[in-house]
């Protein structure tokens, strides 16, 4: 059974996602926004993982 935090975490780790690939598609990437939002996007899934 899947609680309501992890949801809400897989659909953190959805909306980082997302995200990510909107920045890509710009002209010009901001590579440091990118970075960050994969550390995010990578902390969400260890925890996701974790549970």
């Amino acid at each position: 059974m899947q609680s309501s935090h992890q949801t809400a975490l897989e659909t953190k780790h959805a909306v980082l996602d997302k995200r990510i690939a909107q920045e890509n598609q710009r002209p010009l990437p901001d590579a440091m926004l990118i970075a960050e939002l994969k550390k995010q996007k990578l902390r969400v899934k260890e925890e996701i993982t974790r549970l």
